[in-house]
């Protein structure tokens, strides 16, 4: 029989992926929401569907918080 699960498949360098895995491991046990990161490649990451908003809204704060402008 096949099991299957519903989720969403991230793919991303491994300081977005380390970064991912951080706010996975910050969080409750209740409130994980990793499904499971490709041993062979881990730039790769299958999360729970209802944790995507979330992970996207994370990964701009970060972006926008190490970003750097040049000054005129």
């Amino acid at each position: 029989m096949v099991n299957s699960i519903k989720g969403v498949f991230i793919s991303c360098d491994v300081p977005m992926a380390q970064f991912i895995a951080h706010l996975n491991n910050s969080l409750p046990a209740s409130q994980k929401f990793i499904i499971r990161v490709l041993k062979l490649d881990t730039t790769c990451i299958f999360v729970k569907p209802h944790a995507e908003e979330m992970i996207r809204s994370a990964v701009i704060n970060f972006r926008d918080q190490n970003s750097y402008a040049k000054a005129n």
